[in-house]
């Protein structure tokens, strides 16, 4: 059976690594296609678009996990049952569940490689290339629809209009409050240096205190100024949620907690990465009664029903994930509620064949 178990093992790696080599390049084009519109601009040539492609590899990998796992297996099953062969597993003795331990087993060292190439790869690449192209486009880091970026404490609120790039921002207002909420101050700095995580050099500066009913106005060249956040949050705020790895999501959903802000984008972030796993897990049990429930279809009707599937989830998860956003739904529920819904499918979809 240990070499039944080898062999059955040995072609479902073949199978993901099949689907890998044609979905991760398709993909990949698809991305460089989008960035050879940029060529051109600023300092932004072919290699700057081949690099930040070949970057944004890993996390293309992650994103399309579940796919490559429902196509793989599928091929692989798909290509025995097309040679007979699981048919002669079966006539040995070969039960449809013992089949499907071997799937399983590489689907869960598959779930392995995804968690160390989110954690420790997909994030360091996936900011570099965002970066390396903005510099090359000669933009600053994006951070909203022109309305920058928002931070507070419990007496003071921080807006930076932009990332110049690490190390300086610009367009910076700051506003400090009474235990009462009245504001005391308002600063506005057209851009600072940021020298440590304890000391910001304001450049520009227009300060303005109120008191009573008068306003006093002073303009200063530097001043300096001790942030309430460390160069740490500044940098994870100015990411995407997608290019942060769990634990940098985990500790800025705290932070933004902490001090009272709207974290539900970090959060769904943060658990739609459990829920890929979930995902993941689900169409590989999928795939199982593509090859066992339909044994007179060919392998392309089988890749075809499976490609068509892969695409319903996508839009599904989709669906689900921005609804759950517009209508401030659990992020929990919103990131695990397709995953769930599809292990339940093939659990039911199992029992009849098993």
């Amino acid at each position: 059976m240990t070499i039944i178990y080898r062999y059955l093992a040995l072609q479902v790696l073949m199978g993901l690594g099949i689907a890998t080599a044609v979905l991760l390049p398709l993909f990949g084009f698809l991305d460089l296609l989008d960035q050879l519109d940029d060529v051109g601009k600023g300092t932004y040539s072919v290699k700057d678009a081949f690099l930040y492609t070949a970057l944004l590899l890993p996390r293309r990998f992650i994103q399309l996990a579940p796919f490559i796992a429902l196509m793989g297996n599928v091929t692989a099953l798909g290509r025995l049952a097309v040679g007979s062969e699981l048919t002669a597993l079966r006539g040995a003795g070969v039960s449809p569940l013992g089949i499907s331990l071997a799937p399983v087993a590489i689907g869960m060292a598959l779930l392995l490689l995804i968690a160390v190439l989110d954690q420790f790869v997909a994030p360091q690449f996936q900011q570099k290339a965002i970066s390396s192209r903005a510099a090359a486009l000669e933009k600053s880091a994006a951070l909203g629809k022109q309305l920058g970026i928002w931070t507070r404490d419990e007496r003071n609120i921080l807006r930076i209009g932009e990332m110049l790039y690490t190390g300086r921002a610009a367009n910076i207002e700051i506003m400090h409050f009474d235990d009462k909420g009245f504001l005391l101050r308002y600063t506005y700095a057209e851009y600072a240096d940021i020298i440590n995580e304890e000391l910001w050099q304001l450049r520009n500066v227009v300060i303005k205190t109120f008191t009573g009913n008068a306003v006093e106005v002073v303009t200063r060249e530097s001043v300096p100024w001790e942030p309430f956040l460390k160069e740490g949050d500044i940098s994870t705020l100015t990411k995407s949620p997608e290019s942060l790895s769990p634990a940098e999501l985990f500790l800025h959903v705290h932070f933004l907690r902490v001090t009272g802000q709207e974290s539900d984008a970090y959060e769904l972030a943060l658990w739609r990465k459990a829920g890929g796993a979930l995902t993941t897990i689900a169409m590989l049990l999928l795939s199982i009664p593509f090859v066992f429930g339909s044994v007179r279809a060919g392998l392309g009707n089988r890749l075809v029903v499976a490609s068509m599937l892969g695409i319903s989830v996508y839009l599904f998860d989709q669906i689900i994930a921005n609804a759950g956003l517009l209508l401030h739904l659990n992020p929990a529920l919103s990131a695990l509620l397709p995953g769930v819904v599809l292990i339940a499918v093939a659990y039911f979809w199992l029992r009849r064949i098993f």
